[in-house]
């Protein structure tokens, strides 16, 4: 491996030897200055392993080179050697807190001088393999981390499909709500990070139909006042099956079961709470929820034009659903219809 050295001093003599003695140690290539500024120049879009830098220089002396060395990116670990006199121990001390890691004395011992350098220079190198050890480690990391949250995306989709299979809803509902969701929450500015676990939980938010009897679950007509009171249960079933996990996919998805058929004036249930006071994550499932139902098919209706849901949503505005989230679904239209495309029913 190749290492290469800095050295700066406005000696020309001192350039020579000290370029000539770094070429003695293996695999190394020195780069001198006489100009303090042009090396730091060439510090600034170069990596090295080893700096010698004297300390009497005009204008830019020794401290001042490594103070500014080490306020470089990725500079504040390379060795430096800084040059010295025998009658300069302030200005050693002085170099040590500015980040100096030894010190060569002038006049300068050619065996010295190879000795301390050779010995930074595997310093330097060794920080380099522990440096790559450690990213090597985190990519590792990051791969298993991705596997998990796979295998965790799996199991939530699975589990949404359970429900599913026991309603008249597709599989291809749960993905285009789940993706009207994820978009909802980009125009509201949420983080690409809130985006994402919106688009994991969102497919949970009718988990707790799995307790709804199917006498009452599958029913073709309309429900009465007493069979509508059991469905709504599946609100809190759906909560009480997923509050309390470690996963924060999970803790989402029990949020929006619970809160996803709350209302923006306080008419929803099942806790009738208003207006902010409802989970985000709820209030934009409501809207992804409620335009993908009704455009959709069933046995027991046919789909709205698009033209319908989106005046049933317009109307609903401050009422049924929350103003920023309606404008944030309809800012996007575009994207809406090719979510639509992507994930038909027959996908």
């Amino acid at each position: 491996m190749i290492q290469h050295v800095l050295i700066v001093d406005d000696t020309e003599i001192n350039l020579i030897l000290f370029g000539a003695l770094v070429k003695k140690l293996e695999n190394c290539v020195p780069h001198v200055f006489s100009d303090p500024r042009a090396g730091l120049a060439w510090a600034q879009e170069n990596a090295m392993d080893l700096v010698i830098v004297d300390y009497m220089m005009p204008e830019v002396d020794g401290l001042e080179f490594i103070r500014l060395l080490r306020e470089m990116p990725g500079r504040d670990a390379t060795p430096v050697l800084m040059i010295t006199a025998n009658d300069q121990k302030p200005i050693r001390y002085r170099a040590l807190d500015s980040g100096a890691s030894d010190f060569l004395t002038k006049p300068v011992d050619k065996i010295e001088f190879l000795a301390r350098a050779k010995n930074m220079l595997n310093l330097s190198e060794a920080r380099k393999k522990l440096d790559d050890r450690a990213e090597w480690l985190a990519e590792e990391v990051r791969k298993a981390t991705v596997e998990i949250v796979e295998r965790e995306r799996e199991t939530v989709l699975r589990l949404s499909k359970a429900a599913e299979f026991r309603d008249p809803e597709t599989g291809a509902h749960i993905l285009r709500m789940a993706h009207f969701s994820k978009l909802i929450a980009a125009g509201m500015g949420l983080s690409v990070d809130d985006q994402e676990l919106l688009l994991e939980a969102a497919p949970m938010h009718d988990i707790g139909k799995v307790g709804i009897a199917d006498k009452i679950l599958l029913k073709p007509g309309r429900l009465d006042h007493e069979e509508f009171e059991v469905m709504k249960q599946h609100a809190i079933l759906g909560f009480e099956l997923l509050k309390g996990s470690a996963s924060r996919v999970l803790q989402a998805g029990a949020e929006i079961a619970r809160g996803h058929h709350e209302k923006f004036d306080g008419s929803g249930y099942p806790a009738g709470i208003k207006g902010k006071e409802i989970p985000i994550f709820s209030r934009i499932v409501a809207v992804a929820d409620v335009f993908d139902a009704l455009t959709s098919e069933r046995p027991y209706k046919k789909a709205w034009s698009l033209e319908a849901a989106v005046d049933f949503l317009v109307a609903g505005s401050g009422s049924h659903f929350d103003p920023d989230c309606v404008q944030a679904f309809l800012s996007a239209w575009d994207d809406v219809l090719e979510i639509r495309a992507r994930f038909h029913e027959d996908a």
